[in-house]
C-alpha cells in the first residue's frame, strides 16, 4: 500500500493505533535515518496490522475509529507516525510524544543530507529545503527559487530530480501483513504484539484485563 494511502486511512480512522501501544519514542537520528532510507528507496520493513471490528475496540486518539472493519497497527507505529508528521506537518490524532521531533527537517540538495533546521547553516540558503513544505507545496516554488540563482543553473536538473525523489516518498509501497480471523482473540493478538515487540515493554496484566473487558463491548475506553 502506498504511504499516501496509508496516511489517508489514518485520517479516516480506517487505520488506527490500539490502546495498548506505547507512545512515540523515536529521536531525531531515527527520523533522519528513516527519511534517508526512503529517499534512497531502501527497504524499511513491513507493517503488521490487526484487522478486526471497531465495535468495542480500544484505540488511541481524540476521535472514534470508523464503524465496521478497522486495521490496528501492531508493528510500524514509529515509522508511520514519523511519515505522517513529516508529510502532513502535524502529528496524527493518536500521537503521544515529543512533537518537535516531527518538525523542522530539512534536506540539502547538494549533499543529499537530512538535518534539522539550524539558522547558522541554513538561513537564506536555497539549497536547504524544508521537507514538510516540499511535501505539501510540491517542487514548483523550490524550482522557481533555484532558477533565480544563476550559479545553480548547471546543477538545476540534478536538483529537480532530487526534489522529485523526495516527493516520491509518498508513493513508496509498504507491505502490510494482517492478523485476521475470528480465532484472533485479544489474547492471541497481544501475544503476537509481544512477540513482535520482544525488545520493548511487555503489556502488564492490568492492561490485559482492561483490553479483555473492552473487547467484550461492556465498556468503551476513550
Amino acid at each position: 500500500m502506498k504511504i499516501s494511502t496509508i496516511l489517508v486511512h489514518i485520517d479516516t480512522g480506517f487505520i488506527a493505533l490500539p490502546k495498548f501501544q506505547r507512545g512515540y519514542v523515536w529521536n531525531r537520528d531515527q527520523v533522519r535515518a528513516l527519511m534517508d532510507s526512503l529517499y534512497h528507496r531502501h527497504p524499511i520493513g513491513s507493517l503488521l496490522v490487526w484487522t478486526t471490528n471497531s465495535t468495542g475496540t480500544a484505540s488511541r486518539g481524540d476521535s472514534d475509529p470508523q464503524l465496521g472493519v478497522i486495521k490496528l497497527l501492531l508493528d510500524g507505529q514509529q515509522r508511520i507516525t514519523t511519515l505522517y508528521g513529516i508529510i502532513r506537518g502535524r502529528p496524527p490524532k493518536f500521537f503521544d510524544g515529543r512533537p518537535d521531533v516531527l518538525s523542522g527537517l530539512f534536506f540539502n540538495l547538494d549533499t543529499e543530507e537530512f538535518s534539522y533546521y539550524m539558522p547558522s547553516r541554513m538561513k537564506g540558503n536555497p539549497l536547504w529545503i524544508d521537507v514538510t513544505k516540499l511535501m505539501q507545496d510540491g517542487i514548483g516554488p523550490f524550482v522557481t527559487e533555484l532558477s533565480s540563482h544563476p550559479e545553480y543553473a548547471s546543477k538545476l536538473p540534478l536538483y529537480i530530480n532530487r526534489l522529485i525523489q523526495i516527493t516520491g516518498i509518498k508513493d513508496v509501497d509498504l507491505h502490510i501483513e494482517e492478523v485476521t480471523g475470528e480465532d484472533k482473540t485479544i489474547d492471541v493478538v497481544v501475544d503476537i504484539f509481544n512477540r513482535v515487540n520482544s525488545g520493548g515493554t511487555k503489556l502488564s496484566k492490568g492492561i490485559l484485563r482492561l483490553l479483555r473487558y473492552v473487547r467484550t463491548g461492556r465498556k468503551r475506553v476513550r
